[in-house]
């Protein structure tokens, strides 16, 4: 059997934010336990050139929607990106996922000739929908995921590889 492109998004995609919601919920903890503000958590960033989590958060959820919505010529919606909390981040997470179950199958199989366009402030980039998916939504998404995580372990929210992967 041919994996669809549904297949390769909307569960995945899914699956890895419910992942990223467990890990907030451990950097939330670990702020509570050592007594940390947790917006210095929420504000930290690898480096001062990159976002922050807040941000890396925003970014991650963008993707997934936008990922999705293009894929079956829908309205992406717009989120205010304010989210300054843990519980704002997570709503945030939970609210992305919510949209992600709006879509079916018949709406993203079959688009992989779909031509997509993104207008980016260095220009415009065009791709098949089986390239956006493959070469650019997916290695975006684990980039602003995985550097999420990447802050929490940094300053020292206990989390582990499996975090990241979830359990089956």
């Amino acid at each position: 059997m041919k994996m669809s492109m549904y297949q390769a998004s909307v569960p995945v995609l899914k699956r890895m934010l419910n992942n990223l919601s467990d890990i907030l919920e451990k950097g939330a903890a670990h702020a509570e336990a050592k007594k940390i503000d947790p917006a210095v958590l929420i504000a930290s960033r690898l480096y001062p050139d990159m976002f922050a989590l807040a941000r890396q958060i925003q970014t991650a959820t963008d993707t997934a929607k936008g990922c999705a919505a293009r894929l079956a010529g829908k309205e992406i919606p717009k989120y205010e990106d304010n989210e300054a909390t843990f519980p704002e981040l997570a709503a945030r997470i939970r609210k992305t996922v919510a949209f992600l179950d709006t879509f079916k199958p018949e709406q993203i199989d079959g688009m992989e000739d779909k031509s997509i366009t993104l207008k980016l402030r260095g220009g415009d980039l065009s791709f098949t929908g089986m390239s956006y998916l493959l070469h650019f939504a997916l290695p975006n998404f684990y980039f602003h995921v995985t550097t999420a995580y990447d802050i929490l372990r940094h300053n020292g929210v206990e989390v582990g590889k499996m975090d990241f992967l979830g359990k089956t």
